[in-house]
């Protein structure tokens, strides 16, 4: 009896590298990348529970400063907001950016953008 050589199967320790490295990319990346989306909602939220509440352009910015104080929003403040009047209501707009260095001179940029709905 002769047994036929088997194939083997599996990755190689090169392939294991790149993919550990990978990994390792895609998490660094997304646990900087998390906290910038976190502060997105908690923008919208406020754009959208300042507008509701607000009877004035003045009214709006004042009502998401202080929910921008109180989530601890940074990137925007209520001057930054571009408000317009809907009717008999206020609606706010929102438009920024956002930068995270990755190495070198390589940033990656998310732009984010909302309005009151």
């Amino acid at each position: 009896m002769t047994c036929a050589p088997s194939r083997q199967r599996g990755l190689s320790l090169i392939s294991v590298v790149f993919i550990g490295v990978l990994a390792v990319a895609v998490f660094a990346i997304g646990g900087q990348s998390l906290p910038m989306f976190l502060e997105y909602q908690a923008v919208q939220k406020a754009v959208n529970k300042a507008a509701g509440e607000s009877s004035s352009a003045a009214e709006l910015r004042a009502s998401f400063d202080r929910a921008a104080q109180i989530d601890d929003i940074r990137t925007i403040t209520g001057k930054d907001l571009e408000i317009t009047k809907q009717g008999d209501r206020f609606a706010a707009s929102f438009d920024y950016e956002r930068e995270l260095h990755l190495v070198g001179p390589a940033y990656l940029v998310y732009r984010f953008s909302g309005s009151s709905k």
